[in-house]
C-alpha cells in the first residue's frame, strides 16, 4: 500500500472537533486517513471524501478495521453537501477540511506536482480529469499566465517567467517537471532559501485543480450540513487559503452588520458561526521537528450557533 505521511495538527483537530461515539463527521480531505482514523477511534461515524482515487484506496485500507462507521466517497469536496446528503446524512456534527497538495502527491513524480523529480507536467488532484498543468503552460496566453503566476503564486517575477515560457514553446512543448522548473530557473533574478519555480509550480496546481473557488464552495456546502453546535475546523497551508477561511468565518460571526449611511445597525443575514479563538492554532516544534509538512499550517475552526437557520 502506498505510503501516507502524518497528518497534521492531529491532536488540535481532535480537541476542534470534539469527537465522541455515535457523532457524525466529515473529513473532505481524506487523504491517507489519518485525520479520519483518529475520529473513528473515538467511536465516531466519518464520510471520507477525496477526489484522488490512490487517497481513496490508501484511506479505505487504513480504515478498513473500523468497519460500517466509515465510508469512503470519491469526489471534489465543494460538491460536499450534496455527495454526504447523498450518501444519507442530512446534517453532522463536524467537518474537517485540509487544503491542498498531500505529502503522498508531491513526493509521487508520476503525478507532476513537485520540482524535485522529473515527470510529466501533471498535476491533477483528480486523474481522471482531462485538463492538466502542460495544457496551462502549452495553451494559455501570455496575460493570462502572469495573471495566474501573480495571483496564486504571489510571484514577483510573475510577467519574466510568463513571457519566457510563451518564448520556450514556441520551439518546443513543455511536457515534464524538470521542463519548467529548469525554464524558471533560468530566468529567476537573485538567489532565495526557496527554489525559484516553487511558487509557479503552486500556482499551476491551484489553476489546474480550481482550488481556491472549491475552498470558497466547499466553505458554503460544509456550513450547510453543520447542525447547531456542530463545528468546522480547516487546515490551510498558505496564505491565499487562510484568508479566505478567516473572512469566510468572520462574515459569518457578526450577529450584526453597521454602514455609515444605515441609522442603525441590522442583523446579519449571513449570521451562522461563532468563532473559536481569533488566531489560527500552529504547529508546535515538536510536531515540525518530526513533520516538516505542518511547519506552514494553520488551523481555524468556528461552531455553528444554535441562533442560526440552516439554509436551503
Amino acid at each position: 500500500m502506498t505510503d501516507y505521511h502524518a497528518p497534521v495538527l492531529p491532536r488540535e483537530v481532535l480537541e476542534a472537533l470534539r469527537p465522541q461515539p455515535g457523532k457524525r463527521f466529515v473529513d473532505g480531505t481524506l487523504g491517507g486517513g489519518g485525520h479520519t482514523a483518529s475520529l473513528l477511534e473515538t467511536g465516531a461515524e466519518v464520510i471520507g471524501i477525496d477526489r484522488d482515487p490512490e487517497a481513496l484506496a490508501a484511506a479505505t485500507a487504513r480504515c478498513a478495521s473500523f468497519g460500517s462507521p466509515f465510508r469512503a466517497l470519491h469526489g471534489n469536496f465543494a460538491e460536499i453537501a450534496s455527495l454526504v446528503s447523498g450518501a444519507g446524512w442530512e446534517e453532522v456534527d463536524g467537518v474537517l477540511l485540509d487544503i491542498g497538495v498531500s505529502s503522498h502527491q508531491l513526493d509521487d513524480a508520476s503525478r507532476g506536482f513537485s520540482f524535485q523529480g522529473t515527470g510529466p507536467l501533471d498535476m491533477r488532484m483528480d486523474p481522471s480529469g482531462g485538463f492538466n498543468a502542460a495544457d496551462v503552460v502549452n495553451t494559455y496566453p501570455e496575460d493570462a499566465l502572469k495573471q495566474i503566476l501573480r495571483e496564486f503564486g504571489e510571484e514577483t517575477f510573475a510577467g519574466r517567467i510568463a513571457r519566457a515560457i510563451v518564448e520556450e514553446r514556441q520551439k518546443r512543448p513543455l511536457t515534464t517537471t524538470r521542463d519548467l522548473a529548469s525554464l524558471v530557473e533560468r530566468v529567476y533574478p537573485g538567489h532565495s532559501k526557496r527554489h525559484p519555480a516553487t511558487r509557479t509550480f503552486q500556482a499551476i496546481r491551484m489553476e489546474v485543480n480550481a482550488e481556491l473557488a472549491s475552498l470558497e464552495r466547499g466553505l458554503e456546502g460544509a456550513t450547510h450540513l453543520l447542525r447547531p453546535g456542530g463545528r468546522l475546523a480547516v487546515i490551510t497551508f498558505h496564505s491565499l487559503e487562510d484568508r479566505i477561511v478567516k473572512n469566510f468565518i468572520r462574515n459569518r460571526s457578526q450577529r450584526w452588520i453597521d454602514r455609515p449611511e444605515w441609522p442603525a445597525p441590522r442583523p446579519n443575514p449571513d449570521f451562522q458561526f461563532e468563532p473559536i479563538g481569533r488566531k489560527p492554532v500552529e504547529a508546535g516544534d515538536d510536531e515540525v521537528r518530526t513533520n516538516p509538512r505542518s511547519r506552514s499550517a494553520k488551523l481555524r475552526w468556528a461552531e455553528r450557533h444554535a441562533d442560526s437557520a440552516r439554509r436551503a
